[in-house]
């Protein structure tokens, strides 16, 4: 990135010269890239809002970032317009279930896994790093506030390690707060119970790895919704629920709590979609019976899990 060290030493914010250092030592990180994560990352709300079409600003300003796009993907040497990255490739979360989110809080030790294909079937940003993997951030989900009748709370998106969690922590203080290991595991805890999902987010502009966990909800979370409508942004946890048809009781307790609406109640049981299910695990917790379980799918991928990788 030409001109990064003279940027550094003149920019006032210790947070952003932090992710300038880590982007000049990521391969491929490319000053564009560097510019959309600056934007992501410090209006966050404003992107997001836009994103899902609930700013008022986003009927405007979509029809203008289209050409742009396109523009990108001409740019990139050796590639076809119709071969470049999706926009799910580049930002996409890998569906975590409970004990797997669990384990990536509290880590501790700094860890580095790349080329991630076959935990995360995408072309792009599939590196797990964690550096001050303690440190961590808890942010006003911005696909919450941006919804008019949001769920509660807002506070439930962890940002982990560093440079993120300084960086989001300076540029939106009022909306941020450190917490510690224990805090976040209450956080995730909470959360599961009231059966939303938790993802690990990756993201080409934030250093081309995982930055977060994001704990969603349909009526929220633009990733699911846009998962609902056919734009694969989500990652299958690699585990399938499976119902075992003499504890089923069909009284359906599990099917509001699905955020993927693969269950269904019939007359005597509850059936998966298994083209729907993500394998997140909600419904294993909300059975009242014990009939659900989370099996093994090797076709949907590889679990996320930080210390078998």
């Amino acid at each position: 990135m030409p001109g990064c060290r003279t940027f550094i030493r003149r920019f006032p914010s210790s947070a952003t010269r932090a992710f300038i250092r880590e982007a000049r030592r990521t391969p491929g990180y490319s000053l564009f890239n560097w510019i959309h994560g600056y934007v992501y990352g410090r209006w966050i709300y404003l992107y997001i809002g836009i994103g899902t079409g609930s700013h008022p600003l986003a009927r405007l300003l979509r029809p203008l970032l289209r050409p742009l796009a396109v523009l990108k993907k001409r740019c990139q040497p050796g590639s076809a317009v119709s071969s470049s990255p999706t926009f799910s490739d580049t930002y996409h979360g890998k569906v975590i279930p409970l004990d797997q989110a669990r384990k990536i809080v509290t880590v501790n030790r700094e860890i580095r896994i790349h080329d991630l294909e076959q935990v995360i079937p995408y072309s792009l940003a599939r590196s797990l790093i964690l550096k001050n993997p303690e440190h961590i951030v808890v942010l006003d989900c911005p696909c919450r506030a941006a919804r008019s009748a949001p769920c509660l709370p807002l506070d439930v998106c962890l940002i982990i390690g560093e440079p993120f969690a300084s960086f989001t922590r300076e540029h939106h203080p009022q909306r941020s707060r450190a917490i510690t290991m224990k805090q976040a595991l209450i956080i995730l805890e909470e959360e599961h119970q009231r059966g939303h999902v938790h993802h690990a987010f990756f993201k080409q502009a934030m250093l081309n790895r995982f930055y977060a966990i994001c704990n969603c909800c349909s009526c929220c979370c633009g990733a699911i919704q846009a998962w609902n409508h056919k734009t694969p942004m989500l990652a299958s946890s690699g585990y399938l629920a499976r119902v075992d048809e003499e504890r089923c009781l069909g009284c359906g307790s599990c099917v509001p709590c699905c955020q993927f609406e693969a269950l269904t109640r019939t007359a005597e049981k509850v059936e998966v979609d298994e083209q729907r299910c993500l394998g997140c695990g909600v419904c294993v917790d909300h059975c009242p019976t014990a009939a659900i379980t989370l099996l093994l799918s090797p076709e949907k991928g590889v679990p996320l899990e930080v210390e078998r990788l």
